[in-house]
């Protein structure tokens, strides 16, 4: 079954690489959000199966969106994957939010696939 992913950022480049690399390499459904707000809302809507959700943005930034996907009951089981620039701070915060995983921008596009994938456990 073809896995939908969802990418939340703010960065247009960002998204276009990682919207290419993941359909063209993984041959993944993709939509993306450009906000936080828009995120949540096709998150519940869409249901993808990972979230891929960048941290620093502005107004909501990604610890607010995560603990907003958390707390709504139609999103808190999907799989999120922080994508971040700033290790050693989201390193703290993470243990606590139920994050499944974090990439660590700039990562490597034509890879991603292959890290998301070894990441949640899709390859077994």
């Amino acid at each position: 079954m073809t896995k939908r992913i969802l990418i939340i950022d703010d960065d247009s480049d960002v998204l276009a690489v990682t919207q290419l690399a993941l359909k063209t390499v993984g041959g993944w459904m993709v939509s993306t959000a450009t906000s936080g707000r828009e995120g949540i809302e096709k998150a519940a809507q869409e249901q993808p199966d990972a979230i891929l959700l960048d941290v620093m943005m502005p107004d909501m930034d990604g610890f607010a969106t995560l603990q907003a996907l958390q707390s709504n009951p139609t999103t808190q089981s999907i799989p999120v994957i922080l994508m971040t620039a700033k290790v050693q701070t989201s390193e703290q915060r993470l243990t606590h939010q139920g994050v499944a995983a974090t990439i660590i921008k700039p990562f490597k596009a034509m890879k991603l696939p292959a890290q998301i994938a070894d990441l949640l456990g899709w390859n077994s």
